[in-house]
């Protein structure tokens, strides 16, 4: 078996320094190699037949061909799609994305911020849950001033204010839009499942609901909106706290799809029929859970579209003052799990 050419056997062979042959065929971000001695390094490297490592190239040049995208959860339904839409943006343009999961932990999510930088990835997209925590806030603005600093691009997904680019979804739009479609089908008695405390997404959707139920004169009961974990098991404990509370509810508004889909299970358990006893919405029409029984109402979040935006945003090199926001729109999605009861509504 032929042994591999190295960059060694090439500078050997052109008479040259390592670090002379790596400059004339990787490039550097800071020196130059005179005209002559570059042409020796290629006729070396033609001769031998060497291939360039186009890492190392890349890297020489002060940066590599990869983008990286920290995420969360990769269980999360909806991280699939985002990831796709980078991943398409990235391969349009001869790049690779590598992929990292924080598992929820904002010391790990800085933390990968820093490891990216170390490797020189060109850009950065950091997408995932962002709290309501301004130290673990102030860490991540940092690291992500450094990895600009040091040539980089940055985008957060989910929140502006972090000092780059962001892209953020219209949750208060599409909140505010399904209150006042559940309005108009006749649900004046709503509450609901409104996810972790300090999650902002959750935080920004069961608030902005709420601030629209009560503008249209059917405000909701504190009693009525039970906080608990973004999950399965999540959505069906605040469900049955819910039910167990025993008071008028003729819609629930989960503040995410999974949320639901535990919510419409402990109804089950419990002998509520969705949606003949009450009706049942989501937020964020998780492809996986388009086929649940009955169909559920929610909010589409086009999840894919918040990962090309990101994407193109981190590539886009063209010069500017400020850290730029782009919002992405929600659609309000009417299906069989809040059919119409305008024809009994009570005003």
């Amino acid at each position: 078996m032929t042994a591999r050419v190295t960059l060694s056997d090439v500078a050997r062979e052109a008479g040259v320094s390592l670090a002379t042959a790596s400059r004339a065929i990787n490039g550097s971000a800071n020196r130059t190699v005179r005209p002559e001695l570059r042409a020796r390094v290629l006729t070396a490297a033609a001769r031998l037949r060497y291939t360039p490592d186009a890492t190392a190239q890349a890297m020489a040049r002060g940066r590599t061909t990869s983008v990286g995208l920290v995420v969360h959860d990769v269980t999360d339904p909806s991280c699939a799609a985002l990831v796709a839409g980078v991943v398409g943006v990235a391969d349009a343009s001869d790049l690779q994305v590598t992929l990292a999961c924080a598992q929820h932990e904002a010391a790990r999510e800085i933390e990968l911020v820093r490891v990216l930088q170390r490797q020189r990835a060109r850009a950065v997209v950091v997408a995932g849950p962002r709290h309501d925590d301004d130290v673990a806030d102030d860490l991540l603005r940092q690291a992500l001033a450094d990895y600009v600093a040091a040539g980089g691009a940055a985008v957060v997904v989910g929140t502006a204010g972090l000092g780059v680019d962001a892209v953020v979804v219209d949750d208060v739009g599409g909140a505010d839009a399904l209150a006042h479609a559940l309005h108009a089908l006749g649900y004046r008695q709503p509450a609901v499942l409104g996810g972790p405390r300090t999650h902002l997404a959750s935080q920004t959707r069961r608030d902005a609901f709420s601030r629209a139920f009560g503008a249209l004169g059917c405000p909701v009961d504190p009693a009525h909106v039970v906080l608990g974990d973004l999950t399965h098991e999540g959505g069906a404990t605040a469900m049955r706290e819910l039910l167990a509370r025993r008071r008028p509810v003729d819609v629930v508004l989960a503040v995410d799809d999974v949320l639901a889909l535990g919510a419409l299970a402990a109804a089950r358990a419990l002998g509520v029929r969705v949606p003949q006893d009450v009706a049942l919405t989501g937020f964020d029409d998780v492809l996986t859970l388009r086929d649940v029984v009955p169909q559920l109402t929610t909010v589409r979040v086009p999840h894919g579209d918040v990962g090309r935006c990101a994407a193109l945003l981190a590539l886009d090199e063209r010069p500017r003052t400020g850290a730029r926001v782009l919002t992405v729109d929600t659609e309000v999605l009417l299906r069989a799990s809040t059919p119409d009861r305008s024809g009994r509504a009570v005003a």
